[in-house]
């Protein structure tokens, strides 16, 4: 079997710690030719990027995919609206949840897999003051611990 090959572009660290992470969805991106070649030069920013499900179609919005540098007069609009590719039976799912529970779509990760963009996508609840006060407490433990390790060895 061929062994995979990931390649991360972006990374939305700040979701981690805005929301509760459910569940996880891999999608691929309709591009155009110069918003892949500013990914391959890893120009794209994920923060305060989003996902919404319209007419059974996922599209993300708020993703940043600076100009390629080299393209004369067809360049990208940076900030449009991008369709994921997902099966028809994922965006099913996550309509359901989205709808009904009060989840949303918030993408992690932007990352080259195969050659391919792909992008990890989350079913996530957002966190609630007391959360995030938590998860930062938590944070703070772990990296004494870690300290209290590198100096005991």
């Amino acid at each position: 079997m061929a062994k995979e090959h990931i390649k991360i572009i972006a990374d939305n660290r700040k979701a981690r710690f805005d929301y509760h992470v459910v569940e996880r969805f891999e999608a691929g991106m309709m591009l155009t030719g110069t918003e892949v070649k500013a990914l391959r030069q890893g120009k794209a920013n994920l923060k305060d990027s989003y996902a919404r499900i319209k007419k059974g179609e996922v599209f993300v919005y708020q993703l940043h995919i600076s100009p390629y540098t080299h393209a004369t007069y067809d360049n990208h609009d940076p900030l449009r609206p991008r369709k994921l590719l997902l099966h028809r039976q994922e965006i099913r799912q996550l309509f359901g949840k989205v709808n009904e529970r009060g989840f949303t779509l918030v993408p992690l990760r932007l990352y080259f897999r195969d050659g391919l963009v792909k992008m990890e996508l989350a079913l996530a609840k957002g966190k609630l003051k007391y959360d995030k006060r938590d998860s930062i407490r938590r944070r703070d433990e772990q990296r004494d611990l870690q300290r209290q390790r590198k100096d005991y060895k």
